[in-house]
């Protein structure tokens, strides 16, 4: 699946969702379970490089402001949130995480101090979702997977995060995100 078909699914479940009033998880995973599932499984290994894309120390710290503190599983929800966004966002996002400040839904998360905003962990398993509508079964993604990417045997690199640095120093966090910080932390210091 190539990088617009990947984007195209996303569009096309948000649009889904906005029109239906549902989640945009479940939106996609209805979608996906309309493909054949040789497409399923290419959305999700292509879903698999752009989330593994956003998995920097940059956008971790967006997430850490946003969310109030972000762990290792949160940090995978809040990339799938971004997926979700549109290629558009996605995009923003990857060359500059710190414009998530201009997104409407994260502004009004920071003025109404909600920190779940854009952590999406149905998102993540969208894929898996839609087999297991297709076939009955929970296993039936996991074993498909396993024939469509065969493991290989090798350990794979540690993937280039960029420069590391402390999300709890509230000046660095100002430096590296100013937007982002001015939101967040003006409003964690009001509470």
């Amino acid at each position: 699946m190539d990088i617009d078909r990947f984007w195209h699914l996303v569009e096309s479940a948000r649009s889904s969702a906005a029109a239906d009033g549902v989640p945009f998880d479940e939106a996609l995973v209805g979608l996906l379970a309309g493909l054949p599932r040789q497409e399923i499984l290419a959305y999700a290994e292509r879903f698999g490089e752009v989330h593994g894309a956003l998995y920097r120390w940059d956008v971790w710290a967006a997430a850490y402001l946003i969310g109030g503190g972000c762990s290792d599983d949160s940090f995978m929800d809040f990339r799938a949130g971004v997926i979700s966004l549109g290629r558009e966002w996605y995009e923003r996002v990857a060359a500059a995480p710190d414009s998530l400040a201009e997104h409407p839904a994260v502004a009004e998360a920071a003025r109404d101090g909600h920190d779940e905003v854009l952590f999406h962990e149905e998102v993540n398993y969208a894929a898996g979702a839609a087999f297991e509508r297709l076939t009955g079964s929970r296993d039936a993604f996991h074993e498909a997977w396993a024939e469509y990417r065969p493991a290989d045997g090798e350990a794979g690199t540690a993937p280039d995060m960029g420069e590391d640095f402390d999300f709890d120093d509230d000046g660095e966090m100002r430096k590296r995100l100013p937007r982002l910080a001015e939101l967040y932390l003006r409003t964690a210091d009001r509470m």
